[in-house]
């Protein structure tokens, strides 16, 4: 979890510093819903989605450090990621970003406890219902793959209001 404790300072350390002359939140938080479907298995798991974005340079670079919890039957699985996104603005309501970054899993199933490093990659769109961007919804497709023995590939997304 120091991977997560890192991620958490970082993003504290770089929404201090971001100050805007249109007051935009210097981070956004992220709360909602997962769910995964594995490529290899088949199997889904459902949880959780915890991020905070902050935009360390404005209309090129967001950084998201995010950390979900997934269940299964006899199975948990914590996801930690760290994520470079390169954001447009559609509207003043909509926006798009892609990106990617690294992620570590931390799985227990059926009494077995593995961790691996991964790549994961998204597409986040955020729906703003005003200008002032306090509040709003998000979903973000994703697809990762665990560099661990065992190759795992899933799709995942992640939504709220």
């Amino acid at each position: 979890m120091n991977f997560v404790k890192l991620a958490v300072v970082l993003s504290l350390i770089l929404a201090a510093a971001n100050v805007s002359a249109e007051e935009e939140p210097a981070a956004v938080v992220e709360l909602g819903g997962a769910a995964s479907r594995s490529l290899k298995g088949g199997e889904s798991s459902y949880g959780a989605d915890l991020a905070m974005e902050v935009t360390p340079v404005e209309n090129w670079l967001e950084l998201e450090m995010g950390v979900s919890p997934l269940f299964r039957r006899h199975s948990t699985e914590w996801d930690a990621d760290l994520l470079f996104k390169k954001p447009w603005t559609l509207s003043k309501h909509v926006e798009f970003m892609a990106g990617a970054g690294p992620e570590w899993i931390h799985t227990r199933e059926s009494g077995t406890t593995t961790n691996a490093p991964g790549i994961e990659a998204v597409l986040d769109f955020m729906f703003w219902p005003s200008r002032k961007h306090r509040l709003g919804w998000f979903l973000e497709p994703g697809y990762d793959y665990a560099l661990e023995e065992a190759v795992r590939r899933r799709w995942e997304s992640a939504a709220a209001c």
